[in-house]
């Protein structure tokens, strides 16, 4: 049987650690593999050279997009394995049009973030970066004291998940093994939904007032811009935190740092909008911040994840097997 031809479009300089030699050695295996270069621009003339030929694209972070006229150079491509998460923005729904078969790594990628929510969710419930700061201030440790007397810790807390996207469920799966009342607001999410195993249906005003942590997980829509302002951030509970891993876009910023500001609540912020605040925005100098600089996703050898979901799909699909995370054109607009 033959082999169909593979080719690469990524920016190497930002995928590194994401195919290793094995996952390269598995890929030669199941495909005649055209380059190991990956291609930058599709408008050079080597990527028109490549594309004429491919059936399997894999594309990562840095993918130049594929529209119709790459669809139209590519009259053989027959699978999209994106290693990485959404496709929205690169790929044209031309595409799925066209019988061309898609499929992403969000899955991989939703490991650490939800690893990273963990570890966000404990410590702020700890108060972890308020006792650090106050420690380098007071090494005689009576403020710290002070602080551990109050209610503070990680039992018998209730965290709220907006979202129930495929982060937000491996959060709330997570948090079942704690000693938490796990609350969930999302308008799709049905009784009788998996999740609701691990997490309470609320709307979102009380998930808002009730929560010792809130945590975001919804997908970056139209319809979802700026979805949380001054009067959501006014409603939580003083001591209160709020964690933002998912899309700085679904925050009315300007009216989060007002709440910041009033040092009632506490964040953990990885997204924001722009991606990168200016320099003299209040999120790099207000102390019951802690902010990071879109690290929750796949960084370092995490990003192996993501290489080894792309080969995968591709084994299967040359097997002629059901991929497991082909995406559904339906289900585009839900796709964060």
């Amino acid at each position: 049987m033959m082999r169909p031809k593979l080719a690469f479009a990524l920016d190497p300089r930002r995928t590194r650690h994401v195919f290793d030699d094995e996952a390269l050695a598995r890929l030669h295996a199941c495909c005649e593999v055209l380059s190991d270069e990956p291609v930058t621009s599709f408008s050079e003339s080597r990527a028109q050279t490549l594309l004429a030929e491919t059936e399997v694209l894999v594309t990562g972070w840095g993918c130049p997009v594929i529209t119709p006229e790459v669809l139209r150079a590519a009259p053989r491509l027959r699978l999209i394995a994106h290693a990485a998460g959404t496709v929205k923005y690169t790929v044209d729904p031309g595409a799925y049009a066209a019988g061309i078969r898609v499929s992403h790594a969000a899955e991989a990628n939703a490991v650490p973030v939800a690893e990273y929510t963990l570890a966000a969710i404990l410590f702020a419930n700890k108060q972890v970066f308020a006792l650090r700061d106050l420690y380098r201030a007071d090494p005689s440790r009576r403020s710290s004291y002070e602080l551990m007397d109050g209610p503070i810790g990680n039992f018998c807390r209730t965290v709220g998940l907006i979202g129930a996207s495929r982060i937000g469920r491996r959060v709330a799966a997570m948090l079942a093994g704690f000693d938490f009342t796990v609350l969930l607001y999302d308008p799709f999410v049905q009784p009788g939904d998996p999740v609701t195993a691990h997490a309470r249906l609320v709307d979102l005003d009380t998930l808002m007032s009730t929560s010792d942590v809130v945590s975001l997980h919804a997908p970056s829509l139209p319809s979802t811009r700026g979805m949380l302002g001054a009067r959501h951030f006014k409603l939580m509970r003083d001591g209160s935190a709020f964690i933002n891993t998912a899309r700085g876009a679904l925050v009315d910023e300007a009216a989060l740092i007002d709440e910041l500001r009033t040092g009632r609540i506490q964040a953990v912020i990885d997204v924001t909008d722009p991606e990168i605040p200016p320099q003299e925005s209040p999120l790099f100098s207000l102390p019951n911040v802690f902010l990071t600089p879109h690290v929750a996703g796949a960084a370092g050898t995490e990003r192996l994840r993501l290489g080894l979901m792309a080969v995968e799909e591709v084994e299967r699909f040359v097997r002629g097997e059901p991929m497991l995370y082909e995406i559904e054109p339906t289900l585009l607009e839900r796709l964060a």
